[in-house]
């Protein structure tokens, strides 16, 4: 109960964590060109995601429709309109942005191998014996893999948006 000294409710205490953890997004150094700064971006806040990794969903699925949350929003499109001068273009990558830096944080800090399972999950000699690619990619599904895996996606994904910016 003391806590509620502090805050009238717990969506009030939510909405003060997402305002502390978004405190922790580091902005890109200063002078960082465009897409370096989208980059350094992109990484900072799946590091923000590892440092709080179970109070990542509530942080990925909260609007941030508090002053905080918008001014961190703007900031961000801020960084995206210095690539992208087209406010459509911008919104569009910033949005592309975060569902791949949002979806990849989710996965590696609360994702599918922490999700529910089957009632009679199947094991690895069904998975070596039916499902071969399976077999094979498994290994490269697991944290050591992390890494790289969120750089492969990460980098095609800013090509992408540098590739938009060249088109124009």
């Amino acid at each position: 109960m003391s806590i509620y000294h502090h805050f009238p409710s717990k969506q009030h205490l939510h909405d003060a964590i997402v305002e502390r953890v978004l405190a922790d997004v580091a902005d890109p150094p200063a002078g960082s060109e465009p897409m370096e700064a989208l980059r350094f971006i992109g990484y900072e806040y799946r590091r923000v995601a590892h440092r709080y990794p179970r109070f990542f969903p509530l942080l990925a699925l909260h609007r941030l429709n508090m002053p905080a949350g918008v001014a961190f929003i703007d900031r961000m499109l801020n960084h995206f309109h210095a690539v992208l001068a087209d406010d459509k273009l911008a919104a569009q990558a910033f949005r592309v942005f975060g569902y791949y830096v949002i979806g990849a944080a989710l996965d590696e800090t609360s994702g599918y191998a922490q999700g529910p399972s089957a009632a009679e999950p199947v094991g690895d000699d069904y998975i070596a014996t039916h499902c071969p690619r399976l077999a094979a990619a498994a290994p490269y599904f697991k944290p050591p893999f992390f890494d790289s895996t969120f750089e492969l996606g990460f980098e095609t994904m800013l090509k992408g948006i540098a590739d938009l910016r060249e088109s124009k």
